[in-house]
């Protein structure tokens, strides 16, 4: 019986040595899972941060490389491109017609913008005349008549233009000559 009694009580330390083994291992198991997870997690944000900070820097470097290539378009040799003849056109009045005549001359950055705009010539003295002919004659005779005459024809230029080469090319337009008959 005494034989028996050991025999249990042995078992018994056995059972409980093996079942405070095994919940060890399970805290130990735990442990380690919780310990991925946090690793996970900061790798993870540290991921998102870095991929953040290369979109912020990455739009940054596009923005100073755009402002650079405005400062060097500004910062380019200015080129006067006459047209070849003056403007001529006929503008009604209220008491008589009148004969008007501008000479233009356009100013543009660079010898690529000058080579653009002498070879598509015909294409602005369409537009200038275009412009020029459907104004009105008591607009003209005054000096803020032309202003927004010569801003118009600037606008309608480079929206005539943009389509053909794919750039804003010319800067002003200055009338050069203007003279009502």
């Amino acid at each position: 019986m005494a034989e028996e009694f050991l025999t249990l009580k042995q078992n018994g330390q056995n059972e409980q040595g093996t079942k405070g083994a095994s919940e060890m291992k399970n805290n130990q198991h735990v442990l380690t899972t919780k310990l991925f997870m946090i690793v996970a997690i900061v790798t993870s944000l540290l991921l998102v941060m870095g991929l953040l900070a290369w979109l912020i820097s990455s739009r940054a470097d596009k923005h100073i490389l755009k402002e650079d290539s405005t400062v060097e378009n500004h910062q380019q040799e200015a080129f006067y491109v006459a047209m070849p003849r003056p403007f001529l056109f006929n503008l009604p009045g209220q008491h008589r017609a009148a004969l008007v005549e501008i000479k233009v001359q356009l100013q543009v950055r660079g010898e690529e913008h000058d080579l653009l705009v002498r070879k598509h010539i015909p294409l602005i003295e369409d537009a200038l005349l275009t412009t020029f002919s459907s104004s009105h004659l008591q607009s003209l005779s005054t000096q803020s008549g032309k202003d927004e005459m010569r801003q118009l024809a600037l606008r309608h230029l480079q929206n005539t233009l943009q389509p053909v080469t794919g750039q804003k090319i010319i800067d002003k337009l200055l009338f050069t000559g203007f003279i009502i008959q």
